[in-house]
């Protein structure tokens, strides 16, 4: 496994043998076993995999947030040395954005609710980066988690509309055994707050057995799912929503297809969860 700095290395080592197939898997560390996922299924469609490691500074929107991220690095290439992987790229903050930086990726309507709508200016700084990870690697797959929903629809949007020639790939969410969504984020939750963290599934699977017993309307699988979280008392909506699963937008009356999706604070700690219904 090679492990390198800059981008002149990544570029040199991706076209070494420009006949191969490459995989990409971005990350900002802290690696889990969800992460060790996509880039299994990446060594399986792909000659080679690259994994990108960067805590990318301009997709936070809150100083303390960013500074408390985990960063295992060490723990991180061990594991992805272990899983086989063939290229890791862990740039520092100058290498990918500059002094003289100043060109940024806003992707419009389909950041402007959910994550977006919390977190002004999150999905500029994810586009952003992205794109220079595309563009740097120039991979011929790149591997997402559904946990991230929006974040995938984000990118898919913008690889459409600026035709980067690379396919998408949105991977199952992984789960704990109790129905957690892994994340790097889990470290931060105490006992208490990890134990109280799983009304997310709860709540979210709670929406989905309604709506696969019949109860179709948008209003009611809301309300379901807010019901659930309000009965733990350490957890804090941040945001419940039935959506379409492509435009995002917040659905009205009977619903054969949807995103379920929801923010909740446990104590200092955002986390995010989602189920899609009616989507083979």
């Amino acid at each position: 496994m090679r492990v390198v700095k800059t981008i002149a290395e990544v570029r040199q080592i991706r076209w070494d043998d420009p006949a191969l197939t490459w995989g990409l898997v971005p990350t900002m560390g802290a690696l889990h076993e969800g992460h060790l996922t996509l880039v299994r299924q990446a060594l399986m469609e792909n000659d080679r995999v690259g994994v990108s490691i960067f805590v990318n500074p301009i997709q936070f929107n809150r100083r303390d947030d960013l500074e408390k991220y985990p960063r295992p690095i060490e723990r991180d290439l061990d594991m992805l040395r272990t899983a086989g992987v063939h290229l890791v790229w862990t740039p520092d903050e100058t290498e990918m954005y500059p002094a003289s930086f100043q060109t940024y990726v806003a992707v419009e309507n389909v950041t402007q609710v959910l994550e977006g709508a919390s977190r002004p200016g999150h999905f500029k700084g994810v586009a952003t980066v992205v794109s220079k990870l595309f563009n740097v690697f120039q991979p011929t797959r790149a591997y997402f988690g559904q946990k991230d929903a929006q974040q995938v629809a984000v990118i898919r949007q913008m690889v459409r509309d600026l035709a980067f020639n690379l396919e998408i790939i949105a991977c199952p969410t992984l789960r704990e055994s109790d129905g957690l969504a892994m994340s790097s984020r889990n470290v931060r939750l105490n006992p208490a707050e990890r134990t109280a963290a799983t009304v997310l599934y709860r709540a979210l699977t709670a929406a989905k057995n309604e709506w696969e017993a019949g109860q179709r309307e948008a209003d009611h699988l809301r309300a379901t799912m807010q019901q659930a979280i309000e009965a733990e008392p350490l957890a804090k909506i941040d945001y419940v929503s039935v959506a379409d699963p492509i435009s995002l937008q917040e659905l009205n009356g009977p619903v054969e297809k949807a995103l379920l999706s929801m923010a909740v604070f446990m104590g200092e700690v955002r986390l995010i969860d989602n189920v899609i219904i009616g989507v083979a």
